[in-house]
Formats: C-alpha cells, structure tokens, sequence
C-alpha cells in the first residue's frame, strides 16, 4: 500500500490487515511531537485521514474501481492527549455511492475501545480520465 509523501513524513506506516481493513500506525517520533511527550494535534489529524484513505483505496480495489480521490471535508474530534508512543488508526467506509464516500475512523494507543480522536470524512470519488 502507497502512503503520500506527507504520511511518511511523520513515520506513518501499515501495521497490519484486519481482514480487508488496513490498521495504520505512526510511532512518537520528533516530526509527530507539539507539546512535549505529546503527539501534535496536525500529526494526530494526519494519521486519522490516511487510515481513511487507506481503507477507501482497499475498497475501491476490491470493487475494481480505478478513482481519483477528492477530500470535501474532514472532522476530527479529539478526545484524549496522545501521549509518547504508537498510535494506531481504523477507518470504515459507512457509504461508497458513485461519486462519493463516507469514512469514520479512529485512533488509540492502548486500546482500541479507548479511542485518542476520531474523524468523520467524505471523499469525492471521480472517475479518471479515459486514455
């Protein structure tokens, strides 16, 4: 799986696969710390939008979709201070219709029923331009 340039920036990394659903994951690093022993709200934000890319490019594959991926909007609550050491984050695609999605995903440290910020995202998803 392909990570933007901006992802790998911050140490964001696949973790693993539950099942068709990616499981991203950034470790504390320098590039992902605001306040010290910290993650940056910014960084925390990253992390829950590539997780939902992440799975939105899966189940587009799945589906054999080829699409070019637009953001509309992003909304991220923060619940918890990330404190110094990985995080992970989930993504779900609640609706995939023909021109756009809709993504909640979460992060956690710890436990994943103890999320750290969670995000609500629609994406437009256009068609590529023929060849």
């Amino acid at each position: 799986m392909a990570l933007t340039p901006y992802a790998r920036s911050l140490g964001i990394k696949l973790s693993e696969w539950d099942g068709d659903t990616p499981i991203i994951r950034v470790d504390f690093i320098e590039a992902v710390e605001g306040r010290p022993e910290h993650y940056h709200g910014g960084a925390t934000g990253g992390l829950l939008e590539t997780a939902g890319y992440a799975v939105l490019r899966s189940m587009l594959a799945l589906k054999q979709r080829q699409a070019i991926l637009k953001p509309i909007n992003i909304t991220v609550q923060y619940l918890a201070a990330g404190k110094s050491r990985e995080t992970y984050a989930r993504g779900r695609v609640t609706k995939l219709g023909r021109r756009s999605a809709n993504i909640t995903v979460e992060a956690w440290q710890d436990d994943p029923d103890r999320p750290i910020a969670t995000a609500v995202m629609n994406v437009l998803v256009a068609e590529p331009p023929a060849s």
